[in-house]
């Protein structure tokens, strides 16, 4: 099965693709523009930061699966791939900690400022004096938006820092509140009016596009922190930068809006300039731990498709389908039972949506559930079920 791995990838792990007989081409370099061209002939692309564009995915007739080396799948145009039948599958939860790890360490520097100390001594200054000023983390509100496998990591290491949590999110309710040791906010308005600290672990769609806005900065207390870790779009970087600019509030970043899209290119924003602003290079996944983890669940994901057919982790599956009929029909295991069934619908005009067929033990009985997506005429139940012995069952259930 041709397999193109479009970004880095461990050579152990690409060995296990190529011995459960995939035809890996292995292009770590390949730049986004060449990835319509390298993808033609292939039929499962594995990417991890670079964008899957509507063109590239209608342009390989051959593609069948899309697998995001990581968790979220903006890059990829999921509408597009799923007009055309094409997988789109990630490895949610692989990079939890890392990017937890990474909260932390923006965290502890920017209330210790230990790039400007590190750089200081790299000049040859000692200042004992100006770097000793530190707020220090303990006692102080964590604000988390988004309880996720990421912000539970960040909940966890919040506690052993000695730190107040509140959280929201859209999926928290009491009981979990109480489970993750954290004070639940209805509202994410009071996480920015309350909180010393804000971080954002929220996954990019319309609804949190620019989440934080600046009314919303506009709440935080003076010179509180506020770390992104998520998606640069979750951010109004306008904002953000003239808060940040003004001194009213911190910011740690590790994602902008908008960022190259390349792992090395001129990068020029002006919040860079600020001097109460610290960032990195979109790395919070990137640890040998979690790289190896992600590629871990990368393999499990191709290896169960070769082998079943099924896609682990699918997000571009209809979670609701137009069907409004369940027809099950109970047959015997034979050649041309279903066919025979399924003609019937055609000839009734009706759409098939799913099928599932079972096999009982001993194969010599299964059950197929049809759903159906429009009225099936009063005589399509007797005319099946008189017109094959094979038929030893039908039921009609209405589902929608």
């Amino acid at each position: 099965m041709n397999t193109l791995v479009a970004d880095t990838f461990p050579e152990s792990h690409l060995l296990r693709l190529r011995k459960l007989g995939c035809e890996v081409d292995y292009q770590p370099s390949a730049k986004t523009e060449n990835l319509t061209a390298l993808a033609a002939a292939c039929k499962i692309l594995v990417v991890r930061g670079k964008k899957v564009s509507g063109e590239t995915l209608c342009a390989s007739p051959h593609l069948a699966l899309v697998l995001r080396a990581g968790a979220g799948v903006n890059n990829i145009d999921v509408k597009t791939a799923s007009s055309r039948g094409i997988f789109v599958s990630n490895c949610p939860g692989k990079n939890s900690i890392a990017v937890a790890e990474l909260v932390f360490a923006l965290l502890l520097a920017i209330d210790r400022r230990v790039p400007d100390g590190v750089a200081a001594l790299r000049a040859g200054h000692w200042n004992k004096k100006e770097f000793s000023r530190a707020d220090g983390l303990f006692d102080k509100t964590l604000g988390v938006i988004g309880v996720g496998s990421i912000g539970r990591e960040v909940i966890h290491r919040a506690h052993a820092f000695g730190l107040r949590v509140l959280a929201w999110s859209p999926s928290l309710t009491p009981d979990l509140a109480g489970q993750l040791g954290v004070q639940r906010r209805e509202n994410v308005d009071d996480i920015f009016r309350e909180a010393d600290i804000v971080t954002l672990h929220v996954a990019l769609n319309p609804e949190t596009r620019k989440l934080v806005n600046a009314s919303r900065l506009w709440l935080m207390k003076p010179r509180a922190i506020l770390i992104n870790t998520a998606r640069g779009e979750v951010v109004d970087q306008a904002a953000l930068r003239e808060a940040v600019e003004s001194k009213r509030i911190r910011a740690g970043l590790d994602v902008f809006d908008p960022e190259p899209a390349q792992g090395a290119a001129d990068f020029h924003d002006p919040i860079l300039k600020c001097p109460d602003f610290y960032g990195t290079h979109h790395i919070g996944a990137s640890t040998e731990q979690a790289q190896n983890a992600i590629a871990d669940e990368a393999v499990r994901v191709i290896e169960t498709f070769i082998r079943t057919g099924v896609v682990l982790n699918c997000v571009n599956l209809a979670r609701r389908t137009p069907a409004k009929w369940q027809l099950v029909v109970r047959h015997h295991d034979r050649v041309g039972v279903l066919a025979f069934v399924m003609d019937h619908i055609r000839r009734a005009g009706l759409n098939i949506e799913e099928v599932q067929n079972v096999v009982f033990d001993g194969a010599l009985a299964a059950s197929c559930r049809i759903q159906l997506a429009g009225d099936p005429p009063p005589p399509l139940l007797s005319t099946i079920r008189e017109g094959n012995p094979d038929i030893i069952g039908l039921d009609l259930l209405q589902i929608g």
